[in-house]
């Protein structure tokens, strides 16, 4: 702010000059004093000059309608949208969205600080103000390769950047605990440049969620139950309450959410999907719940302003208050949240569901040609088996969680051979990073594919290919069409591509519209079900994206093996005499 645009701020909020812009005859949500006032919102270049009694160059009549801060998601993973930032701002931006907290743990697993830099390119294209996490865990584990490693070193130029606010999600909760060196490392990288570190410690509490507390981090997202929210809470962690397209956490928690702790407590997604976005929406979907949960709209709406701002010290923005940014959201009513208006630093970008500014994107084509694959055949799927009695990954209804199962499976000279009356198939992960050749075999229980195969580029958390089919020839084929469209997701039957999602930047996002998205997941899904006969009850892409996440029990592939989750370590296909 230069002192002339403070002079004029000041003048505009004394009423000695008109404001840029007032929103006329609003019911101003007051996030700080918890009350609702009538009356206008004065704007002055990209701040509020004051609430009151006001004039303006440009005036808009509210009509009485409730007007509260831009609504700001605490966590996110930009990637798990399958859009660019510039589409998932348009998306976002007429729900009420003015600022989110992005992770790009995904693309930096693929390809290091430059697909970090090209979010952060992107990012500059979209009127929502994008802030990022510096990734904290690439790779996610040391069982399967990544794209690339990101150290304390490799971190120091990044987080000293003005729209990184800290460390993403600290998922090695063991490294902290633990006192490992390298992980100490990169809390002290945070710690020197005066960052904050956010948090992810699934079923961790007692002692150890206070050793993890103690390292200061900030807050946790991953909290399956009240006790487990409370518990953080009286570590004097914040809580995000998470309401994404696979993970719905709020409604669980809602109930743990009082007036004494309320102020600790935010709304966050950490994925969403178009089509959760344009049947739900975003953050008034939240707020939509949390009211209907019985939540005080006010305190609610404070949860996805004042509080989120404050948790990420992002201290211009997050109130209706003279001196904050201009982001406004005008609603209809506090119960449905329907957004009438947005603005965005004083400037008018969303009206009745519909982006105003001209859509530009960043060029992809530093982030493309993401798949790198070394020596790929039909031979390399063979498994030479001395056993027909294998483990195999069973998939559970719902959920990321498998089982390890023991099974007789139909062996013919040392190779498996899909038997129709028996639910389990081939799934191998091919290494797509660094040529290494890597290519590693197991089975699939339960995901009830009778035709062709499926290949994806997405495969938390290395995101190498994870294909699964009837035969190797069909999964081969599956994995050349990927090869051939730079990722995504592509269905196979009979030795011919049935649907396909190419996904070209960095294997994880596509470059069309949210609403092109949407009607190919929808087609992916009806073909998945229709043409390859996988099971109803089973979602067909995502089930098989966590197939290789080796975090979540209990055995899950990587390039590098099958690993059981439990046991912490690589274990045989075939099962020996101990097992059986």
């Amino acid at each position: 702010m230069t002192k002339e645009n403070l002079k004029k701020l000041i003048l505009t909020a004394k009423g000695d000059i008109e404001a840029d812009t007032v929103i006329k005859n609003c019911k101003v949500v007051n996030v700080f004093s918890g009350t609702i006032e009538e009356g206008d919102i004065a704007i002055c270049g990209d701040q509020i000059a004051g609430i009151g009694s006001y004039h303006g160059k440009n005036e808009i009549d509210a009509k009485g309608r409730y007007a509260a801060p831009g609504f700001i998601d605490s966590h996110i993973h930009i990637e798990s949208s399958y859009v660019s930032p510039e589409e998932l701002g348009r998306l976002l931006v007429p729900h009420g969205g003015t600022t989110i907290i992005a992770d790009p743990h995904e693309i930096v697993n693929v390809l290091g600080i430059p697909g970090l830099d090209y979010m952060m390119k992107a990012a500059e294209n979209t009127r929502m103000d994008i802030k990022y996490m510096l990734p904290s865990c690439v790779p996610a584990t040391p069982f399967e390769n990544a794209g690339a490693v990101i150290d304390a070193e490799a971190m120091e130029e990044p987080i000293t950047r003005e729209n990184i606010l800290g460390l993403g999600e600290f998922m090695n909760f063991p490294g902290v605990i633990n006192v490992d060196d390298s992980t100490l490392d990169k809390l002290m990288t945070a710690k020197k440049t005066g960052k904050i570190i956010d948090g992810h410690s699934p079923g961790l509490s007692g002692r150890d969620l206070t050793a993890y507390a103690a390292a200061r981090i900030q807050g946790d997202h991953e909290c399956a139950t009240v006790d487990d929210m409370r518990e953080r809470l009286s570590l004097g962690m914040y809580v995000l309450l998470r309401q994404g397209s696979a993970c719905h956490d709020l409604r669980n928690l809602l109930p743990g959410v009082t007036a004494e702790n309320s102020r600790r407590c935010l709304l966050c997604s950490d994925d969403r999907q178009p089509k959760t976005i344009l049947e739900d929406g975003h953050l008034d979907h939240h707020l939509r719940i949390c009211v209907e949960e019985g939540l005080d709209a006010v305190t609610a709406i404070r949860m996805a302003t004042l509080n989120a701002a404050e948790c990420f010290r992002l201290y211009d923005r997050g109130a209706l208050a003279p001196g904050y940014r201009a982001d406004v959201v005008l609603l209809d009513d506090l119960e449905k949240f329907h957004v009438d208006k947005v603005w965005i630093r004083g400037e008018l970008v969303a009206e009745e569901g519909t982006y105003l500014p001209e859509i530009k994107k960043e060029d992809i084509s530093s982030v493309m040609s993401s798949v790198h694959i070394k020596d790929f055949s039909t031979e390399k799927l063979k498994m030479h088996l001395p056993s027909n009695r294998v483990r195999t990954i069973a998939i559970q209804p719902g959920g990321v969680v498998t089982k390890s199962s023991m099974d007789t499976i139909r062996v013919e000279d040392g190779e498996f051979v899909y038997d129709p009356a028996q639910d389990i198939v081939k799934v191998a992960v091919v290494e797509r990073h660094h040529k290494t050749g890597n290519v590693a075999c197991g089975f699939l229980k339960g995901y009830g594919i009778q035709h062709g195969a499926v290949a994806l580029s997405i495969a938390h958390d290395s995101h190498n290919i994870i294909v699964v089919g009837v035969s190797d020839e069909e999964m081969a084929f599956a994995v050349e069409s990927l090869r051939e469209q730079n990722g995504g997701i592509v269905l196979v039957k009979d030795g011919a591509v049935v649907e396909r999602m190419p996904m070209p930047i960095a294997g994880l996002m596509s470059d069309q519209s949210g609403e092109w998205v949407d009607q190919k997941l929808t087609s992916l899904h009806e073909k998945a079900f229709q043409e390859l006969g996988i099971s109803g009850d089973v979602e067909p892409i995502m089930t098989l994206c966590f197939m290789s996440l080796a975090v979540i029990p209990e055995l899950k592939l990587t390039d590098m093996g099958l690993f059981d989750v439990t046991k912490f370590a690589f274990v045989p296909v075939v099962c020996d005499e101990e097992d059986a």
